[in-house]
């Protein structure tokens, strides 16, 4: 059987893999789904600190703290940049990593870089909401989801994110990283035509 880590995507916490994880631990598996700081069960931890490198941290201390090796490292969106990062710093505990419907950035690029459009707006939207550090989901985003209850549930528990996170770089360095197995999963049909999630 496998272990697995699953990273949420921005604005979601660990809670949102609920479904995924059961069905994993009912086939047996182990499942680690942590919440990275300041968001979810973690919002209490708001700081103007926290940018991307707070969340590859989030993980290596979940993979250290956890005595966790041979992992299946997901992440989802955003996430998708914190486990590329996550492998550069540890890759000795890592047998896999899986890219779900996220960017895979050039080296030396940030979450800016890749959907500068999309950050500029949430940039505006945190003006908007009061607060220049900050941002809550855009309310007509619905991340995909397409059955009315399921998307109450998700917009219940969504909480804003820090917008540091999006000027964090990633650096390629690591050849032990590089040589690492990947999965990419895109998904061709979302019908809110969200980038950054």
């Amino acid at each position: 059987m496998a272990t697995y880590v699953l990273v949420h995507g921005l604005w979601h916490g660990g809670w949102c893999w609920k479904k995924v994880r059961s069905h994993l631990q009912e086939a047996g598996h182990e499942v680690f789904t942590p919440t990275l700081t300041g968001c979810g069960e973690r919002s209490h931890l708001r700081s103007f600190e926290i940018d991307m490198n707070t969340h590859v941290r989030d993980i290596v201390q979940v993979l250290e703290f956890e005595e966790l090796h041979q992992v299946i490292l997901c992440g989802h969106s955003y996430s998708v940049l914190v486990i590329l990062a996550v492998a550069e710093a540890v890759p000795e505990r890592l047998a896999h990593l899986v890219a779900l419907d996220g960017p895979v950035p050039a080296n030396g690029q940030s979450c800016k870089d890749i959907f500068s459009e999309t950050v500029a707006q949430l940039e505006d939207l945190a003006k908007i909401q009061g607060d220049d550090h900050w941002v809550s989901a855009p309310p007509e985003w619905t991340f995909g989801i397409t059955e009315k209850a399921e998307l109450g549930w998700v917009k219940s528990k969504l909480t804003a994110i820090p917008l540091k996170v999006f000027e964090t770089p990633i650096i390629y360095s690591n050849p032990l990283a590089a040589a690492l197995p990947r999965t990419y999963l895109q998904c061709m049909e979302n019908p809110s035509n969200e980038e950054v999630n």
